[in-house]
């Protein structure tokens, strides 16, 4: 699997992160979505990675994805920031992941 950051998702989650030590999860989360195939992709910065994770290397800072819901993500992924919406934006070449992709600080501080 291959992420890549764009430069100004880079700038926006550099803000977003603050320094401070973490994770980055790239989440399937099927809460309130009423079906396991129906869920949405958050990023979510926490100080553990969940069991079962997969570390995935990137242009920025390594990503893990939750090794059982990496079927519901494209092999070459592109996490973008669009200022206009205020959201990151999870693409693929096969087209649009999430076009408002929401960034969670799951920090203890």
């Amino acid at each position: 699997m291959n992420i890549e950051w764009t430069e100004g998702a880079i700038k926006k989650a550099t803000e977003k992160v603050n320094g401070q030590n973490g994770y980055l999860t790239l989440k399937y989360d099927t809460d309130g979505c009423g079906c396991v195939v129906s869920g949405v992709t958050a990023l979510w910065f926490a100080d553990d990675v969940e069991q079962n994770s997969e570390r995935i290397e990137t242009n920025y800072l390594p990503v893990y994805i939750e090794k059982s819901k990496m079927i519901f993500m494209d092999d070459v992924m592109k996490i973008d920031f669009v200022p206009d919406a205020n959201s990151f934006q999870l693409k693929s070449p096969n087209g649009m992941l999430n076009p408002r992709m929401s960034f969670f600080d799951r920090t203890a501080g």
